[in-house]
């Protein structure tokens, strides 16, 4: 029997933890279920997102430019509440892109890429 991967949880940087928590709880609607100053993780639904801090020294770059992607089933209802958490603009929503999805994305404070998909 071929084993299923089941989800994917994604360890993003970041420079300050509580202030992380913050934004992805009023931006996103993510909330921390455990953790500290060093290392949380964030859930919603069944998803998962760990947040852990760097120093942004040459010994532990903060460095950034980590990207995730979300999967949902009906992306409408999803960016609407990004409109109105703010997190968004309302005019990101694109719809049939050239690689079959609808998606929207916006970055949080450490430079973080986050894509919400919906594949067509």
């Amino acid at each position: 029997m071929k084993q299923k991967l089941l989800n994917i949880t994604p360890v993003l940087p970041s420079a300050d933890i509580e202030r992380d928590v913050k934004w992805y709880h009023e931006k996103t609607g993510f909330v921390r279920i455990a953790g500290d100053a060093m290392y949380s993780i964030l859930k919603r639904d069944n998803l998962f997102v760990h947040l852990q801090w760097h120093a942004n020294t040459d010994d532990d770059p903060l460095l950034g430019g980590s990207v995730i992607r979300i999967f949902v089933n009906d992306i409408q209802l999803v960016y609407e509440e990004f409109v109105e958490r703010r997190a968004i603009e309302e005019n990101k929503l694109r719809l049939k892109t050239a690689w079959g999805t609808n998606e929207f994305g916006f970055y949080d404070l450490n430079n973080n890429a986050i894509f919400i998909v919906e594949d067509i």
